[in-house]
């Protein structure tokens, strides 16, 4: 995985704030030197971050204490002017009383004057007396009504008022996480609110956006905080792993470590024999057949020094835990027996060396045998980029024997020198990150897994994340069996407490919040299926070569073929290809059939197997498939070399191709004079059809192409035989038929171009 630095730059650009400002901050509380390009530790990211959220949280606190104040000056302003108005009809009420007095006064008045005042009486001033008394009658009526109608709004006033006020203080504030981008209807709903007002927020400042517009975290941030919410990025696993502690430690912090020793070679060459003499203790004997079965941790002390050396096994069905083992170390030593010389598992060691970045020093091994020679070995290791010392090189290497225990202790002094050049070391002040070595599950015990500290200290009860598993440390023991409470870097320990077995190879990582532990760890199982799809469809093949454009440098190749002539010739001629977009680099050449080490190779380097004359074994063949890893086969040099410049030139269209439609596993032969050979065959996979063309594969090797002569199911000729049926058949023109052959049946297709 590769590291994560987050510096003081980036982490303002994304809290939208100037870098000074972050850098006074994070001096007020952690004092010390820092710039714009300064790489965050953890703890600088949390303090920035719970700064920050509490800032925000008083921002939004502020801003609805306003909103309430203004309400209630609102509702104080209009309970005044409802008072004021009260006042004026209240007036204006005396004043109709007065009148209706004054109306009384007059009727009574006219009621005592008698006929002959009435008749004195002007009669156009009477009539204007009548008419003003009516005048005065209406408008008090009128004035009743409106200051019936006035108290009625002022009480529905006062109740919509007092309903926001409660509304405004029972409103529920909500924490959510979002993603770096969001839809407004999205956001809407992750708020509990209607998109109307998030799209009139957006509006006021200066943004128009319908319901499906996207908005970035910045700008949905606002809204939230507007609307008195708050809101939290959404853990991405990508930017999960910042929060594992991937960043550049302060150089104060560092402190040297123990090299990490890898031991790789081919089978049976030493390399147990040589730990058991290293660490003096008897492990080969408890190993099934002398073949490690498993890879080991050993930490030992020399000189003074303590080394940790991991045990790779060197059998070809271990090969995919090798690789691992070539992942996470720093110096590789390779076993080499002085009479076996160079082997195909002594090539394949050399690569994944070299792809892991490793200092390889040469251990050449059982120089006490006889018909030991050194010097061929050394000769043999120069054709693959290890020249020696002594002859001007730059590797180093030891002439040993474990088994007598002669110059181990050079060899030792050799790892500590490279490792000195290489000055080692690690922050032990920090969260604990390493690698799970191993892993299984013990029915006394449950889970127990095999860790190598890479960085910081792991301690009895932290919580531990390793792919998709998360647990805590309930026990740690060394390397020797010997109860632990700590681990700094460089340090394997065996550990008890995960719920299930983690995956060897994968990275682990020391968390405090088991709550988002548990988050990334479902988040990893969630995204399994779907990144193993992504493999199929992201990996390199012939045809899509020019598609990729910029994206290509290299095409990596694996060749595999039946000599180890065809291995150079292949190598020599397709080395020599290149034009601007690409240039073809081969990372690893052999003889024999393909493997799932070279399935597993090309899926590390995104590279495409190159078949000569050769098959893969049904284990690789499986593996290939489901990681979309292209093997491609010939028999012809210049075919082959063909392909590639087309498909450099982006003109590779075939008009034809191979489809495998089954596989016969011979299993009894019989001699037939008038017809030949007659194969006992057994269908393993797919369908044997009489019109099939045959491909007759021996130990990986491919022997002989051509048709099937007869197929026949007990004596009668067919057509067809299925899976998992007995049959008997012939090759047309081919009579070397062994049993433990396999027949590989196959039909050519047609391909349209495009």
């Amino acid at each position: 995985m590769a590291n994560v630095k987050i510096k003081v730059s980036d982490f303002s650009k994304d809290l939208g704030i100037a870098s000074k400002d972050l850098v006074e901050v994070l001096d007020k509380y952690l004092p010390k030197k820092r710039s714009a390009n300064t790489a965050l530790t953890e703890q600088e990211l949390n303090v920035a971050l719970d700064f920050y959220s509490q800032k925000y949280q008083v921002e939004n606190f502020m801003f609805i204490f306003e909103k309430l104040i203004h309400l209630e000056e609102k509702e104080k302003k209009e309970k005044e002017e409802a008072e004021k108005r009260a006042e004026e009809i209240k007036k204006a009420l005396e004043e109709a009383e007065k009148i209706e007095i004054e109306q009384k006064k007059s009727k009574t008045v006219s009621t005592r004057t008698s006929t002959a005042d009435i008749d004195r009486l002007d009669i156009e001033k009477m009539d204007d007396l009548v008419t003003i008394d009516t005048e005065k009658e209406e408008q008090m009526l009128t004035n009743q009504k409106l200051v019936k109608r006035e108290k009625r709004r002022e009480e529905q006033r006062t109740q919509v008022v007092q309903k926001e006020v409660k509304k405004e203080k029972i409103k529920k504030t909500i924490t959510a996480e979002i993603p770096s981008e969001i839809t407004v209807g999205d956001l809407a709903e992750k708020l509990e609110c209607s998109s109307s007002e998030i799209v009139k927020i957006l509006m006021q400042i200066g943004i128009m956006a319908s319901v499906s517009q996207v908005i970035d975290f910045d700008t949905a941030e606002l809204v939230a905080s507007e609307l008195g919410h708050k809101i939290e990025p959404e853990i991405v696993l990508t930017e999960a792993e910042a929060l594992f502690g991937d960043f550049e430690d302060p150089e104060e912090d560092l402190e040297p470590r123990a090299p990490v020793v890898v031991v790789m070679g081919h089978v049976d060459h030493g390399k147990t024999r040589l730990l058991d003499a290293i660490k003096n203790t008897d492990v080969i004997s408890t190993e099934a057949g002398g073949i490690t079965q498993h890879i080991g941790a050993y930490r030992v002390r020399v000189q003074g020094k303590k080394v940790t050396f991991l045990d790779t096994p060197g059998h070809e069905a271990f090969t995919a835990m090798r690789a691992r083992g070539a992942q996470f170390t720093d110096i590789a030593i390779l076993v080499v027996a002085a009479d076996d010389g160079v082997m195909p598992q002594t090539i394949e060691s050399i690569n994944h060396a070299k792809a892991a970045g490793l200092s390889i020093i040469v251990a050449i091994n059982k120089i006490d045998k006889a018909g030991a020679n050194p010097d061929k070995v050394m000769q043999e290791l120069t054709e693959y980029g290890l020249v020696p010392e002594e002859w001007g090189g730059d590797t180093i290497m030891v002439p040993i024997s474990a088994k007598q225990n002669q110059n181990i202790d050079k060899l030792l002094e050799m790892v500590l020198l490279v490792a000195e050049m290489k000055e080692l070391k690690a922050n032990p002040k920090r969260w604990a990150k390493g690698v799970v070595i191993e892993s299984h599950l013990d029915k006394a015990k449950g889970a127990i897994a095999t860790l190598l500290v890479q960085d910081g200290t792991l301690k009895q009860g932290d919580t531990v994340i390793a792919g998709s598993v998360v647990g805590s440390v309930r026990a740690m023991s060394s390397s020797h069996g010997k109860a632990i409470k700590s681990a700094k870097p460089s340090v394997p320990v065996r550990i008890m407490g995960l719920p299930e077995a983690p995956v060897a190879g994968d990275i682990f990582y020391v968390m405090t919040d088991q709550k988002k532990a548990n988050k990334i760890a479902d988040m990893r199982k969630f995204n399994a299926k779907r990144e193993a799809e992504k493999l199929r469809t992201s990996a390199i093949t012939l045809d899509s070569l020019f598609k990729k454009g910029d994206e290509l440098k290299d095409l990596n190749l694996i060749i595999k073929a039946d000599v180890q002539g065809s291995v150079e010739a292949i190598w020599q001629n397709v080395e020599k290809l290149q034009n601007e977009e690409v240039q073809v680099k081969v990372i690893h050449g052999g003889v024999g059939g393909v493997t799932e080490s070279d399935i597993m190779l090309a899926s590390a380097s995104n590279a495409i197997i190159i078949a000569f004359n050769v098959r893969p074994d049904k284990i690789a063949e499986e593996s290939a498939e489901r990681q979309g890893i292209e093997i491609r086969y010939y028999r012809v040099i210049y075919k082959l070399i063909e392909d590639i410049e087309d498909a450099m030139k982006g003109m590779l269209s075939p008009e034809f191709k191979e489809q495998n439609i089954g596989h016969m596993e011979v299993r009894q032969t019989y001699k037939v004079s008038a017809v030949g050979t007659i194969a006992g065959c057994y269908v393993t996979d797919g369908i044997a059809k009489r019109d099939a063309k045959v491909r007759v594969v021996r130990d990986g090797i491919v022997i002989h192409e051509g048709e099937l002569g007869s197929l026949k199911r007990f004596k009668d000729d067919v057509k067809e035989v299925q899976s998992g049926y007995e049959c008997g058949s012939s090759i047309d023109k081919f009579n070397d038929i062994k049993e433990g052959d396999i027949f590989e049946l196959y039909e050519i297709v047609e391909i349209a171009r495009t």
